[in-house]
């Protein structure tokens, strides 16, 4: 990739997405603080309907550095009627902000931005680039929404200036799924800040394992559950904590209480990830399916024994230690991997800390934000060009 001639020149910055929550917002978080760090001037807009409390903490914590705002407005999560009135909102909210970049994040803040990027563009050159974090891809290719979301997916291509993919796995899953884009294409890796890598040691009264993440089947809840459920059935009976909330939270609550867990199994909201990880001696992630999970970097980067299931881009973060994930949606692989760990705790630290210092060498925030910044000049400076 070539340098930009408007390299020092700060650019006028919005992302789109609509959840903020998870993963995908801890992403758009980073990436807005650090462009603000460099100078740049940053807004986010998002949904007003996703999230409580935590999350309003956690956009008011950045509101600081965005000197464009915050702009929340009710967006629905599946295909409604009601997204005209939003898409209108999402261009009224955007149009005085006037900005260079529109960076649109998931699938439904994808087909936002890039739509209203596009309208606004028709009277002064927006750049607009789209970064799944899975998304849409996680849709069976075979079935009828996924066929209507890659074909949305393929359509709006044509008027992205580049994809920005968080893991090598999802920019392969989207051209086995939706085909090999029509813009450019490139992979930016999820990265830390060095405060992420201090090491965090379990609280006194700390549990054996933990889950953190949104509730629901995607991420496996339901089969660590049922893996706590085999090993108390043996000799093992290990305690577990679930930090989050999601759809799934009843069920996975009566689960708990069917299998006889309830009083070694407790549930808890959405805290600081590194409050979090105090909670246990180690971290599970049993997930059916990821893109570049925030949650591995970090209980790696902590230096965290873990579990984790081999899905997305987790084999990417794990790198020369892949061969110790295991496949998803098994509860008696998840159970045998979390009786081992369990067996050998000296063990478990020592592989802990070799992950650690992979990580450490393969993913920075610095470096993330630098990558992504260089994509949007030298797409600014094409268009510039094609004036």
């Amino acid at each position: 990739m070539t340098q930009s001639t408007t390299e020092q020149t700060p650019l006028r910055i919005v992302h789109v997405v609509r959840s903020p929550v998870g993963g995908i917002f801890r992403h758009i978080a980073d990436l807005a603080s650090a462009q603000a760090d460099a100078g740049h001037q940053v807004g986010v807009v998002c949904d007003s309907l996703t999230g409580g409390a935590f999350e309003a903490e956690k956009i008011a914590a950045i509101l600081p550095k965005l000197a464009l705002g915050s702009v929340r407005l009710p967006i629905a999560r599946e295909i409604a009627p009601s997204d005209l009135r939003a898409m209108a909102k999402v261009k009224a909210a955007l149009t005085p902000l006037e900005p260079q970049i529109i960076h649109a994040h998931g699938a439904k803040g994808g087909v936002f931005g890039r739509l209203v990027g596009a309208w606004m563009g028709r009277s002064r050159p927006i750049a607009r680039f789209y970064a799944p974090h899975g998304g849409s891809l996680h849709y069976d290719s075979r079935s009828a929404e996924g066929r209507l979301y890659f074909a949305v997916e393929r359509a709006l291509e044509r008027i992205t200036d580049a994809m920005i993919h968080v893991s090598g796995y999802e920019a392969e899953t989207y051209v086995a799924k939706v085909g090999r884009p029509r813009c450019e294409a490139f992979v930016v890796r999820n990265g830390l800040t060095p405060p992420e890598f201090e090491l965090v040691e379990p609280a006194p009264d700390a549990v054996d394992f933990l889950f953190l993440g949104m509730l629901r089947d995607l991420k496996g809840v339901d089969v660590f559950i049922e893996a706590l459920a085999k090993l108390a059935a043996g000799r093992a009976a290990p305690t577990a904590v679930i930090v989050g909330d999601g759809p799934d939270e009843a069920r996975y609550r009566a689960m708990v209480a069917e299998r006889g867990l309830a009083d070694r199994v407790s549930f808890r909201p959405p805290t600081q990830t590194r409050d979090a990880f105090r909670l246990a001696r180690a971290v599970v992630v049993p997930s059916r399916a990821e893109s570049m999970p925030y949650v591995v970097l970090e209980a790696i980067a902590a230096g965290l024994p873990m579990v984790c299931t081999r899905v997305g881009g987790v084999p990417e973060i794990f790198g020369p230690f892949a061969d110790e994930l295991i496949p998803p949606g098994d509860a008696d692989a998840l159970a045998a991997a979390m009786a081992a760990l369990a067996a050998d705790p000296e063990a478990a630290k020592a592989a802990a800390l070799a992950r650690r210092a992979h990580v450490g060498d393969e993913f920075s925030l610095k470096e993330m934000s630098a990558r992504i910044e260089n994509i949007y000049r030298n797409a600014i400076e094409i268009r510039l060009t094609r004036r």
